[in-house]
This record gives structure tokens, sequence and C-alpha cells, in this order.
């Protein structure tokens, strides 16, 4: 019952950098097109979010098993894309999520967990 899914997300590009953001995101759903075809991970997502005046404002959900996301995140290629994305990017950041059949065997657990 492990993590299923990573989200990277931010907030914003950061002023004056709009251009990087632009063509890292590009370079980044590439890399993420790569990792699908070599087997690396299940899916991917890029998911804006519509104008709400607050600070989370767009996330790839990437999603994996467990191992697969693991070996992802650990991997050379990931942390350079972190540390690029750190350079135009206000919130850059990473969570470990779990999606679909994953949400209800946790859900279980937590209404299990549930004072009687």
């Amino acid at each position: 019952m492990s993590a299923n899914a990573v989200l990277f997300g931010w907030n914003r590009s950061l002023p004056g950098r709009e251009h990087l953001s632009a063509a890292h995101f590009q370079d980044f759903s590439a890399y993420l097109q790569e990792q699908i075809a070599g087997g690396a991970i299940e899916s991917f997502e890029p998911v804006l979010i519509e104008p709400h005046g607050g600070v989370f404002n767009g996330f790839f959900l990437i999603k994996g098993t467990p191992q697969q996301l693991s070996t992802l995140t650990s991997s050379p290629d990931w942390v350079q894309h972190l540390i690029r994305a750190e350079l135009h990017l206000e919130g850059a950041s990473v969570w470990r999520a779990v999606v679909g059949a994953v949400v209800t065997e946790r859900m279980g657990m937590w209404v299990q967990a549930l004072p009687k």
C-alpha cells in the first residue's frame, strides 16, 4: 500500500523566467514520455489549475508502482529536473500520493483506526 503516484507541482514561474518554464515543461513532458516508453512509469498527466488565488497552480501526476517511482525519483535525471525547476519556478515541490485502488485500501485502514 505504498505510494503509487508522485505529484511534481509548482506555484508559478519566477518573473522574467517564463520562457525557461515553458521550455522545461516541454522537456519534462518528453522525459516522462521516455520513461513510459522504457517501462519506468505507467503514466503521467500534466494538470493546470484554474486561477484561484492560491499557491498551488499546476502539477504533473505521475503514476507507477512504488518501486518504479522510487527508482525514478532517485535517478540523476530526475534530480537534474528538480534542480532545473528550482531555477525558474516558485514553489516547486514533490509529493508522494496514492491513487486508484490504493485510496480504497487507505480509507479502509482509516475507518478501522477510528475510535469506537
